[in-house]
């Protein structure tokens, strides 16, 4: 199989892409691109890799780039992933994969003319237990889903020391909660309402946050299903071997399993009634590969060689486009739905944005 050729453009989260494709046997690494020139020779520096540019347009002109990886701030990637799908490349951007729907209409147009696939960096999907469990579920292991369980609480307290995430644009909903929310997209993609309740907590508070850190919301499918996902990131958690930060629990007809994140764990009691429990220790390494467990670039990895063999292969590769932007305008609901005490319905967001749900699914 002949390499991709990638260019990255942001190099903050960028990082763990660079890593990811510097070690991928599907990638070529050929440039990185990022306005900030000193963070660019610092990336230089860090992998030994020394093509950079601080002009994104060197990244679209470059023939030898299919891919373009865009980890730029959230309000841009629209207008980024744009610019690579015209330029004839393929996009994978980094979540939250919109801040709106507005270009999402436009997006949707261009990537059908242009033939280019884009993928969104849900990246906990990627990670060994999630993909366990994602297995199981599809050979029948716990039967039919019943309701899905996902939350993602962390004491992030350390966010608080950089300046972007004190400003008013700034949403753990977003940034946090849209992991375990794009969980229940996985399992149960069509989502007729939510409804949820979320505060700013006092260490919120205090730190300066100016949106809600803590929050708790229950979805409800066209079928009836429910499914519930909660996030709390300026306090405290449990010791590891006790919660995960990150976990996602299925309850189906004939069993149940449960994904935990940080210590790469996963359980299951199966439709015979056995209980099992595996671990991916071996891989810490893989998934975390500098600054502790801050950068997890296994799981970038994981899914830049997903994308790469189904690009060859020409088999769909998910979170595609039309997923992308169906669970963007889930978590616009959730938003909506914290401002006003309402249950949401998603369609409304989709009519107010000229989409439409069979479309996205």
């Amino acid at each position: 199989m002949k390499k991709l050729g990638i260019g990255i453009l942001g190099l903050g989260e960028g990082r763990s892409t660079m890593s990811a494709a510097l070690q991928s046997d599907y990638y070529e690494l050929i440039a990185i691109c990022d306005r900030n020139e000193e963070l660019c020779k610092q990336r230089a520096e860090e992998f030994n890799f020394h093509h950079y540019t601080t002009e994104y347009q060197n990244l679209l002109d470059d023939p030898r780039i299919d891919v373009i990886g865009v980890y730029t701030p959230d309000h841009l990637h629209a207008l980024h992933v744009k610019q690579a799908l015209l330029a004839g490349k393929h996009a994978i951007c980094a979540k939250p994969f919109l801040d709106s729907l507005t270009e999402a209409r436009s997006l949707l147009d261009i990537s059908k003319e242009a033939n280019r696939r884009v993928l969104v960096g849900q990246s906990s999907r990627f990670f060994e237990p999630m993909k366990q469990q994602r297995k199981d579920f599809e050979a029948g292991e716990i039967g039919e889903l019943i309701t899905l369980e996902g939350f993602y609480n962390a004491d992030q307290r350390w966010f608080l020391a950089k300046p972007w995430s004190l400003q008013k644009e700034f949403k753990w909903l977003y940034g946090g909660l849209s992991h375990p929310v794009d969980f229940v997209r996985w399992y149960l993609p069509d989502i007729e309402e939510v409804m949820g309740y979320g505060m700013l907590s006092s260490n919120g508070q205090k730190g300066g946050l100016k949106n809600e850190d803590t929050m708790h919301f229950i979805f409800k499918t066209r079928d009836g299903r429910i499914a519930r996902v909660s996030g709390c990131y300026t306090g405290p958690i449990q010791p590891v071997t006790r919660e995960s930060e990150m976990s996602c629990i299925l309850r189906g007809t004939e069993g149940c399993s449960q994904a935990d994140y940080m210590d790469l764990r996963y359980a299951i009691t199966d439709r015979n009634g056995e209980e099992r429990m595996l671990t991916w220790e071996r891989k810490l390494r893989h998934f975390f590969r500098f600054e502790g467990k801050s950068h997890h670039a296994g799981e970038y990895q994981n899914y830049l060689d997903y994308f790469a063999q189904a690009i060859a292969n020409n088999t769909p590769a998910y979170p595609d486009l039309k997923e992308g932007i169906g669970t963007v305008a889930v978590l616009l609901a959730m938003d909506e739905s914290l401002r006003t005490g309402l249950p949401v319905k998603i369609e409304d967001v989709l009519t107010r944005n000229n989409l439409t749900r069979e479309e996205l699914l």
